[in-house]
């Protein structure tokens, strides 16, 4: 009886420790930015803007090739680096007369803060809030790009505030389900307090929808994109990158998701 005892009071320290602990176990920001030439971009424009708490966030701006941009995307992170990481992304939409805003949350990036869902959104409405500002973007061609983590904000944003389109790489339902799967033994449907649950909100979401996911995620599982995927009610298509984990440069820049990319845009254009 005493050796179960001690074992269920370690657990329940454990359990204490983890619900402590788990933003930093979600949440993995870079703080050192290089400089835009170093990962090779060179018509960027350095920007600022504020958060209705009062922070500011810093980003990149990359304008269009030519003037009027096709589209404008705001790209909506992953958990992890920093806006940097997703240059080759903002290059390749470049390349195709796309204007791109790339900009690090609260807490990334060297920007001041710390990361959790209810920050998260509020950076998410702010950049939004930021483009609207900008008389060179033309507010009724804003997509929303969201990867993995980022695409849960891109979702929820997208029901309170439409854009032209949503895309949305390696999607989840909700961040309890994708912890249940790697962590079967913990109560995480419990334990979790940022749930960044898109599934609550996809149905709520208007504009067309691309899911983009990789045949062999081993952090979101093709399986989650799906689940997301069937929810969407609006108009939808799904691109499954063949061979594709979740941080391989396919999913980053690769040919077949950019591609996709274009070739959805294209669709919308010639409604």
């Amino acid at each position: 009886m005493t050796s179960v005892l001690v074992v269920a009071v370690l657990f329940a320290v454990l359990l204490a420790l983890i619900w402590a602990g788990q933003r930093r176990l979600m949440y993995f920001p870079f703080g050192n930015v290089p400089s835009p030439r170093e990962v090779h971009l060179e018509r960027v424009e350095q920007v600022a803007f504020e958060t209705d708490d009062g922070l500011t966030l810093d980003g990149w701006f990359l304008p269009a090739s030519h003037q009027p941009a096709w589209f404008t995307v705001i790209v909506f992170n992953g958990n992890a680096g920093n806006r940097a990481y997703r240059a080759p992304l903002a290059s390749a939409l470049q390349a195709h007369n796309i204007a791109v805003l790339l900009f690090d949350y609260r807490g990334f990036g060297g920007n001041p803060g710390t990361p959790t869902e209810a920050g998260l959104t509020r950076d998410a409405q702010s950049a939004r809030a930021y483009l609207r500002t900008r008389t060179d973007v033309d507010q009724s061609r804003v997509v929303y790009f969201g990867e993995s983590l980022g695409t849960a904000l891109a979702v929820t944003l997208a029901a309170a505030d439409p854009p032209a389109a949503v895309i949305l790489r390696s999607p989840f339902a909700s961040m309890a389900e994708v912890g249940q799967l790697h962590y079967p033994m913990l109560p995480v449907r419990w334990l979790l307090r940022d749930r960044h649950a898109a599934i609550d909100a996809i149905g709520r979401v208007t504009s067309p929808v691309l899911v983009i996911a990789g045949e062999r995620d081993s952090i979101v599982p093709l399986a989650q994109s799906r689940r997301l995927f069937d929810a969407v009610s609006s108009e939808k298509e799904l691109i499954v990158v063949r061979g594709a984990d979740h941080n391989d440069y396919a999913l980053l820049a690769g040919p077949q998701m950019i591609e996709g990319i274009v070739r959805f845009l294209r669709g919308l254009q010639q409604r």
